[in-house]
């Protein structure tokens, strides 16, 4: 063990376990259960073990802040307040005599959200056996999917070997698990070869796992972070039009290349049934905004019937609770973005906040409940971001070079034992 490397704290180990055990966990566990190797004994898993996380998770992180209380930032505690405002929601509604099928998901997805963010506020990204342990889950989780693709998409349930079919999670939940994997792991990835490897990688992933969004998501990410990434700014900026360009005037030739996938949709999602059916989910939305424009319609809907973007908050929530979850991700993108990402210095705890930031609203606008965990892990990752920018820098360094030795007192101060008048 290296003498003067810097050693995890606890809450960085719990942060850690809560990380795999939630997204590269949940992944192997539903590959097992799909193959047949293990019945559901877990159910479909992430409920259950968030729920057993979350008491550890809240104990870690609340130890830390008693440690040190500039660990709780500003971002925190409006993260927090957004929790305990849409709680209240919940609460009042459901006394109200809510559909309990829809409380349930929205306590569900305050856990969720609440456990992500415990997760990405504790865990150390940047440090080397996390980094190892994510590129480890990385590409075990795209060797899975390219081993078990059948007909150039991967889903577990045709092969018909599930002991409990029922629980086995759909692509969107393999997807997730991936897609935050990959977003701490590219993040923290100085070297441009291996980025470039990872992005072929999770690109070829994505694709065969039939994620759009997610995979979206992950070509949204790549400009991001290279640009950010490279001196020149200018020139990169040009060689991704030039290559958007050059794919685009070839585009007849490259899908002919590659086999048929709902991702294609992408494409032209006037033939997309799910885009379709989404379009009409965001009318009703807009209706139900219309008659009750303040407090919203909470449950006004069937269960899973619910707009697919972030109108789904105004519907619950009403408008302060839109505005309240807007205002969460687009301040710290735009701080972010003035403050630091033309910077001459290199940040990997940056470009995971800033990132996630744009993920997120991306996803937000365009497919995910606004329920979505993403949003735990841009505040938490925006929040560590900040705490290490205006606290970590004053703490001297535990690899820097050793303070100079004297033999004698007078070598290292000068002036002691000089009379003063």
């Amino acid at each position: 063990m290296n003498p003067i490397a810097p050693s995890m704290g606890r809450e960085q180990w719990i942060g850690m376990l809560g990380f795999f055990a939630l997204f590269p966990g949940f992944f192997f566990y539903h590959t097992a259960l799909g193959l047949g190797k293990i019945p559901a004994v877990l159910g479909g898993y992430f409920a259950p073990v968030s729920l057993l996380l979350l008491p550890l998770l809240f104990f870690f992180y609340t130890s830390k802040v008693r440690q040190d209380r500039d660990y709780l930032g500003k971002s925190d505690l409006a993260f927090f307040l957004y929790l305990a405002y849409f709680a209240l929601i919940v609460g009042v509604n459901a006394i109200a005599g809510a559909k309990m099928a829809i409380v349930t998901n929205h306590l569900f997805g305050i856990i969720f959200m609440l456990n992500v963010f415990f997760v990405f506020r504790m865990i150390a990204p940047d440090e080397r056996r996390f980094r190892l342990m994510a590129l480890g889950s990385l590409f075990a989780m795209s060797a899975i999917v390219f081993a078990y693709a059948i007909d150039g998409a991967f889903y577990l349930a045709p092969l018909g070997n599930a002991k409990n079919p029922e629980s086995l999670a759909s692509y969107q939940g393999f997807s997730r698990s991936y897609l935050f994997t990959f977003a701490l792991a590219i993040a923290c990835t100085r070297a441009l070869s291996l980025r470039v490897l990872l992005y072929c990688v999770a690109a070829s992933t994505l694709f065969i796992n039939t994620a759009r969004s997610e995979f979206a998501a992950m070509l949204f990410m790549i400009p991001i972070i290279e640009l950010y990434y490279t001196r020149q700014k200018v020139l990169m900026a040009a060689g991704f039009l030039f290559l958007i360009l050059m794919v685009y005037s070839n585009l007849e030739e490259l899908l002919s290349m590659l086999p048929s996938n709902r991702i294609l949709e992408l494409l032209d999602l006037s033939h997309s049934s799910s885009a379709n059916a989404r379009h009409h989910l965001s009318t009703y939305a807009l209706n139900s905004i219309a008659q009750f424009p303040v407090f919203g319609d909470y449950a006004s809907y069937s269960p899973g019937l619910y707009s697919h973007n972030v109108l789904s908050a105004w519907v619950d929530t009403g408008i302060f609770g839109f505005l309240f979850v807007l205002g969460l991700l687009i301040v710290p993108a735009i701080l972010l973005f003035f403050k630091g990402y033309f910077s001459r210095n290199r940040s990997g705890a940056f470009i995971l906040a800033f990132s996630l930031c744009c993920i997120t609203l991306l996803l937000l606008i365009t497919s995910h409940y606004f329920t979505d965990m993403l949003i735990g892990a841009t505040m938490a990752a925006f929040s560590s971001y900040r705490y290490g920018m205006t606290h970590a820098h004053h703490r001297t360094s535990d690899i820097g070079p050793p303070a100079p030795r004297h033999p004698h007192l007078h070598q290292a101060m000068p002036g002691a034992g000089t009379a003063r008048i």
